[in-house]
């Protein structure tokens, strides 16, 4: 079955394609197909990823899995929050978005430093879908004072 994934983040695919191959679907973007991101003016991640769902579904005729994620630090209220991916201004530099979440945090003590990934993930089976399938999983973490790792992306360093 072919299903549309409703991002044009590489990473994502990377990390879905091989979870959903063993179950029998095919995973295609919807730069793919052709069909642009979505307007994400929705006010919360499950919002979001329902906006990019019904976009993906309308243009494809497809079921589609969106997702909205981002990283919620309780020392700047909840930023950067629903613009994760947008935090420094231009979409998807996370170089960018860690220098600026470490700015901002300058001078924050590590016990003040708490912080949660959010991740939604949405799966209509048509753009009408009454009942969509909605996953939300929170991780509760600290964001570091300096980048560590070699694997991930996004915040991932962090």
């Amino acid at each position: 079955m072919r299903l549309v994934l409703a991002s044009s983040n590489m990473g994502k695919l990377a990390e879905l394609q091989p979870l959903l191959a063993g179950a029998g679907y095919e995973l295609v973007t919807q730069g793919e197909l052709g069909i642009s991101d979505a307007i994400e003016d929705g006010h919360t991640f499950v919002e979001n990823a329902l906006i990019k769902a019904r976009h993906a579904c309308r243009g494809s005729g497809l079921p589609a899995l969106a997702d909205d994620s981002g990283l919620v630090v309780d020392a700047l209220d909840g930023a950067p929050g629903l613009r994760s991916a947008r935090y420094a201004g231009a979409h998807g530099d996370a170089a960018s978005n860690n220098r600026k979440l470490l700015a901002e945090l300058q001078g924050v003590p590590d016990d003040k430093r708490t912080a949660r990934f959010v991740a939604v993930i949405v799966l209509l089976r048509h753009a009408e879908d009454p009942l969509p399938l909605i996953a939300q999983g929170v991780w509760e973490g600290r964001v570091l004072t300096a980048p560590r790792g070699e694997n991930g992306f996004g915040y991932d360093p962090l």
